[in-house]
């Protein structure tokens, strides 16, 4: 069994920043996908960011690339989420998701992942 809990939500005004973090333990290692996805009120959830093999490759939504960073400290089994320049069109429920590793995974596919945290939330002001 995996956990996952997120953390580092907030309310920041447009082009703010923040940080979200989830930290993993149980039964997990680093050749698992790692992924952030997000649901906004009234839409679909939302694959916005992954990392696999180790941290060494990553994958971004075409919404959030050049604006979002994922990493990863295996150390800690701890994966981020740095948020840049954020709009208010990034206001949403962000959820950190893992499982093994698939093309499906690579590619944020919501059938690839296993396990999900609670979620943080995130609210971008104009």
């Amino acid at each position: 069994q995996v956990q996952l809990v997120e953390s580092g939500g907030g309310s920041v005004q447009a082009g703010g920043s923040l940080r979200l973090s989830c930290a993993a333990s149980g039964n997990i290692d680093d050749r698992y996908c790692m992924g952030w996805f997000r649901r906004a009120p009234g839409k679909e959830r939302e694959g916005v960011a992954v990392i696999y093999a180790g941290g060494g490759s990553t994958y971004y939504s075409d919404s959030v690339k050049g604006r979002f960073t994922i990493s990863q400290d295996n150390a800690e089994n701890t994966v981020y989420l740095q948020m840049n320049s954020l709009k208010p069109e990034d206001t949403a429920m962000y959820y950190c998701a893992a499982g093994p590793p698939s093309y499906v995974c690579y590619t944020l596919g919501r059938p690839g992942y296993k396990y999900w945290g609670q979620g943080t939330q995130v609210t971008v002001s104009s």
